[in-house]
């Protein structure tokens, strides 16, 4: 109980647009968070792509110059519907809501750009990330098995999911 009286907890992280300048930290952790990591290039090319929306979440600072990125969200949109290419929080900053606040600020963002709905894979044995997308409102629509290569040299199978915004 007296514990509790001096814990102090993290403010929320900031969300705001990812830029190529990000692509960097944006590589580290998304090699921290997959088997098949994308590289720094990779993530430039998708960030400067017209069709490409990203968003960073930033712990501290007072801007995103300043701040450390602890996790992103990119997806591509193709007119009135979306795919979430990927979500990757820093393992350090896993179950601290970034991804919640990552997940809901993306999808406002997409529906203020007119997208109407939003598809997204996921490996079907990724607890956290399949109770956070279906607190979102995605639903399993298929599966695609062997999917997803795992550290171990197997594959896992993804879901496909989809989330109605309007």
């Amino acid at each position: 109980m007296l514990r509790d009286l001096f814990t102090f907890h993290r403010p929320p992280p900031r969300i705001a647009p990812l830029t190529g300048d990000h692509a960097e930290a944006a590589a580290a952790i998304h090699a921290a968070s997959f088997a098949r990591a994308w590289e720094a290039t990779e993530l430039e090319r998708m960030l400067a792509g017209k069709a490409h929306v990203a968003d960073g979440a930033f712990a501290g600072g007072t801007s995103e110059r300043q701040a450390p990125l602890i996790g992103f969200l990119l997806s591509r949109i193709v007119i009135d519907e979306a795919e979430i290419l990927t979500v990757a929080v820093a393992p350090d900053a896993r179950g601290t809501g970034a991804g919640r606040l990552l997940l809901t600020h993306h999808l406002d963002r997409l529906q203020r750009f007119g997208v109407r709905a939003v598809f997204l894979e996921v490996e079907e044995g990724n607890a956290p990330a399949l109770a956070l997308y279906r607190r979102a409102g995605f639903t399993e629509i298929g599966r695609r098995p062997g999917y997803y290569p795992a550290p171990d040299g197997s594959r896992a199978a993804a879901l496909t999911m989809r989330a109605q915004l309007d």
